[in-house]
């Protein structure tokens, strides 16, 4: 007796996202076990993999790969019983079959790169598939140094990208005196093609889309942004994180001087409560929890903005634990949606890439203000000793804080990044 297994786009992880189907990873006809990974969806702020609901043959496929799917949505069938078994044995003989065949009239060493290739494909992760796909690789062509041999995004990266080339259309530039302005620039704009040679189109992904809109949709149709800029002193952080680093490798956590800046900010937060908050048409909504998201760069992906959760009841250590977490995790293609929601406040510590001072930092809506933590450098400063004016040299960088001008002034946003810098130069030895 057979029955019908529904296949049902996940509801809880993805909802008030984007999703679309990035890859089937069974073909129609194919058997399938239970709990086995069926389908990659990419939403527009990770790729998760679906597994089967159930063991059978997948008999039919509502939707196609890059088709937009919504939560809770039927996507296939998988046929599932006695019946479906045996209708799965034709197929897999003949398959059988044909690879044999194959085999007879190839030599020995592709056949090896073969079934290497499909071995290894069981094995990569979410990230890495899709990184493969986009640059036009081969994972049996790529030296896995993960555990086992498994292939990791720093492999895919170290192997180079294939490139999709168009040539750009040429067209004959018109001739004559009689020529006008827009025939003059269509002769500028082919020479500059010529000029030019070759371009190389990289389709957009789901987060990527999704983020250009974010952008788009923040800076120009919702928030005034306004950003105000302050200078802070690292020397006392620097001297605590020396001090404390060993003990937290001890217990196999790095301290980041993003930690610092995380509980920094939870202390400008209580006293400008107003930047952990949203703007609505009736009412400032403030936010009693500090969810803070911590801007990370994917390579190969975008900007991910995983959330630190009740950041303002952390000590250091948590802050850290928590941070190491939620990075690991994103750069490895790991995090779920929900590691991506419900953020109140966001620090990018764009500094890390070597930027000095980047404004305005685009607000991540709903949210009502964004930290922005320049690059670490030492400086020159005039301070005071006794009655006397010298030029010693700091630890110093640049702190931004973007905020949408509904909520607050700029002596509210100042007061925020007051205690921030304070916070952080006076950080108890």
């Amino acid at each position: 007796m057979t029955r019908a297994v529904e296949i049902r786009a996940p509801s809880g992880e993805t909802e008030g996202t984007r999703s679309q189907i990035l890859r089937w990873l069974k073909r129609l006809g194919e058997s399938v076990a239970e709990n086995e990974p069926l389908i990659e969806i990419e939403t527009d702020k990770v790729t998760v993999e679906l597994a089967s609901p159930g063991s059978g043959v997948l008999r039919e496929i509502l939707k196609q790969e890059q088709e937009e799917i919504a939560p809770g949505e039927l996507l296939g069938r998988i046929e599932s019983g006695a019946a479906a078994g045996a209708a799965a044995a034709a197929p897999a003989i003949a398959a059988a079959a044909v690879v044999a065949s194959a085999a007879a009239g190839t030599a020995g060493a592709p056949a090896r790169r073969e079934r290497r290739a499909g071995a290894g494909a069981g094995e990569l992760s979410p990230a890495v598939s899709r990184l493969l796909r986009e640059r036009g690789l081969d994972a049996a062509a790529i030296r896995g140094t993960g555990p086992g041999g498994r292939v990791t995004v720093e492999d895919v990266l170290r192997g180079g990208t294939a490139e999709s080339r168009e040539p750009v259309p040429r067209e004959a530039a018109p001739r004559g005196a009689g020529a006008d302005a827009g025939e003059t620039g269509a002769r500028e704009a082919g020479a500059g093609a010529d000029a030019a040679g070759e371009i190389r189109r990289v389709p957009h992904t789901a987060v990527r889309k999704r983020i250009a809109e974010h952008m788009v949709q923040s800076l120009l149709r919702t928030a005034p942004h306004v950003t105000t800029v302050f200078e802070a002193d690292l020397a006392a952080v620097l001297a605590d994180r020396s001090r404390r680093r060993e003990e937290f490798a001890r217990r196999a956590v790095p301290l980041t001087l993003t930690a610092y800046f995380v509980q920094a900010a939870v202390a400008a937060i209580r006293a400008v409560p107003e930047a952990n908050s949203r703007w609505t048409d009736t009412a400032l909504e403030i936010h009693e929890p500090i969810h803070i998201g911590v801007a990370t760069a994917v390579e190969g992906t975008g900007l991910l903005v995983p959330v630190l959760r009740d950041a303002g009841s952390r000590d250091l250590f948590d802050i850290a634990l928590g941070l190491n977490d939620l990075v690991t995790r994103a750069r490895a293609g790991e995090l779920s949606p929900a590691d991506l929601r419900g953020g109140t406040f966001t620090i990018s510590n764009h500094g890390v890439s070597g930027s000095l001072l980047a404004a305005p930092i685009i607000i991540n809506q709903p949210q009502s203000a964004i930290l922005g933590v320049g690059k670490l450098e030492k400086r020159p400063v005039v301070v005071d000793e006794g009655d006397e004016e010298k030029i010693v040299v700091r630890p110093r960088c640049y702190v931004t804080l973007t905020l949408d001008h509904r909520v607050m002034d700029g002596h509210r946003a100042n007061r925020f990044l007051e205690v921030l810098v304070q916070t952080l130069g006076a950080w108890p030895a």
